[in-house]
């Protein structure tokens, strides 16, 4: 079962609500019980924000191995081809850091 702090949104798993919160400190008594839907946004929240947090780092890999290439300078069509796809990947990776965000402002983590 997952229990919801009502007073700071930390979402935890148990049988019962904590005795305290360890985020706040607030009682037993401000923990509210999640239902089958809220549990299963959670769940699936934690996991699309796993993909997000993947394709961050896929995408800063791209971004250092077209820096790599930029430098190995191996001639302009080259060195054009990787200067466009580390700003895809920049755009790719950004995205995602705001698409992050915005789950974290309606508290889906």
């Amino acid at each position: 079962m997952l229990w919801k702090c009502t007073v700071c949104g930390i979402v935890l798993e148990g049988e019962e609500a904590p005795a305290v919160c360890p985020k706040c400190g607030s009682p037993k008594e401000k923990f509210v019980a999640l239902d089958e839907e809220a549990t299963g946004k959670v769940y699936n929240s934690d996991r699309t924000n796993d993909i997000h947090m993947d394709i961050i780092n896929l995408a800063a890999a791209i971004i250092d191995l077209c820096a790599e290439g930029v430098e190995l300078d191996l001639d302009p069509d080259c060195v054009s081809t990787f200067e466009k796809a580390s700003n895809e990947a920049w755009v790719i990776k950004q995205r995602c850091k705001a698409e992050l965000a915005s789950h974290m402002g309606k508290g889906k983590w």
